[in-house]
């Protein structure tokens, strides 16, 4: 076989997932080079170590300016993806951001139209797409094994621990929604699942009982009409108690044809310990402590995989994987791309929007302009 140039990686971001990717980096071989930055140098420099890297700096300019870089995960916080994001493009770099592309809507379409003018080939990190579960019902409905899908129903259960220490890092929290944060996962499945048909109307409803003091929302329920007709209902609450035995996501998603059904329960109940010790979180950020220990388990409820032998294992180290592959050998793979990234943010905040006015929304054009009046009424 043709030898080929091996990449060279930036990594913005060493964080959870910045180090999970990492470490998987270093295991490829197709990586030749890998470059890392983060604000917090002890954080750095620790992966630096850890996965045996080539270069460390608390500046994202400088790394991206390397000549050595060929490739980008953006792994920062939410609110922080924009500057590393236009960084890696002016670079040239091909791209993995972790969703969303922004968490403001003006730089997310500048993005987008960034990527899509420079011609960049850009993912978004949505892993749930890599679960063999998902993938096999994909393929299902790509064979038109139900006939027409003419319903869709989603229910998200999320533990508060994720929006706790999600807000806790910033004071730009207007848009660090149920749905922008982490509904965008279960919406993006939906739509994928939904491939062809696309939003035309958008009615949500929100409340504010648990989360309000720290600056977000614990739910928010939509009723989405397709242009064909389909109804799609998308429902996520990320209020639970911190003492829920789901490490972070529980999702049902049942998908009605003309033809069959598809029923797909999620939500990890099938695999449960419970122990007199306490088991952790399975969700741990840096600096957040939650007040009472979990004494039962979902176990695989934690999105990105599995710990065996001090390996991660599960859909994170498929999709990271697969998008080495991708750049290496030019596979084709299932990731979600820019647009899709961009439209699910779109549609994240429509449904926020329309549960802000209280009334049902057209998705037309003109939706974002829309939006944006909304969020500054």
């Amino acid at each position: 076989m043709k030898d080929k140039k091996q990449i060279g990686l930036a990594i913005v971001g060493c964080g959870t997932i910045g180090r999970i990717r990492a470490i998987m980096a270093r295991d490829y071989p197709g990586i030749g080079w890998i470059g890392l930055c983060d604000i917090n140098s002890d954080l750095g420099n620790k992966l630096l170590d850890d996965c045996d890297a080539d270069f460390f700096t608390k500046d994202y300019n400088e790394l991206l300016k390397r000549t050595e870089v060929d490739a980008v995960i953006i792994a920062t916080d939410e609110n922080h993806h924009f500057g590393p994001t236009m960084a890696a493009i002016e670079a040239n770099a091909s791209l993995f951001i972790e969703k969303p592309l922004a968490t403001d809507l003006i730089e997310s379409r500048q993005v987008l139209d960034s990527i899509n003018s420079a011609k960049i080939d850009a993912v978004l990190g949505y892993t749930q797409r890599f679960r063999r579960r998902f993938l096999a019902v994909k393929q299902k409905l790509n064979d038109n094994n139900i006939g027409d899908v003419t319903s869709v129903v989603t229910r998200a259960f999320m533990n508060s621990m994720v929006p706790i220490a999600t807000v806790r890092r910033t004071n730009e929290r207007k848009n660090l929604t149920p749905m922008v944060v982490s509904g965008t996962h279960s919406l993006d499945m939906s739509l994928w699942l939904l491939e062809g048909k696309n939003p035309k109307t958008i009615f949500a409803q929100s409340v504010d009982k648990k989360l309000q003091s720290h600056g977000t929302k614990d739910a928010t329920f939509g009723i989405f009409t397709m242009d064909d007709g389909t109804i799609f209902s998308m429902n996520i609450s990320w209020a639970l108690p911190t003492v829920w035995p789901g490490s972070v996501y529980g999702l049902e998603i049942g998908i009605v044809g003309t033809e069959g059904v598809i029923d797909i329960e999620d939500t990890h109940r099938d695999l449960v310990l419970a122990s007199t010790k306490p088991q952790g979180h399975g969700y741990n950020p840096s600096g957040f402590e939650p007040s009472a220990a979990r004494h039962v388990d979902f176990l695989t409820s934690y999105p990105p995989g599995d710990i065996y032998n001090n390996q991660l294992w599960g859909p994170m180290r498929e999709e990271t994987n697969s998008w080495f592959q991708r750049l290496y050998i030019g596979s084709d793979t299932p990731h979600a791309t820019a647009n899709d990234g961009h439209k699910n943010l779109v549609m994240t905040m429509a449904m926020d929007a329309s549960s802000k006015i209280g009334e049902k929304i057209e998705i037309s054009d003109d939706i974002e302009q829309e939006i944006l009046k909304i969020q500054n009424l």
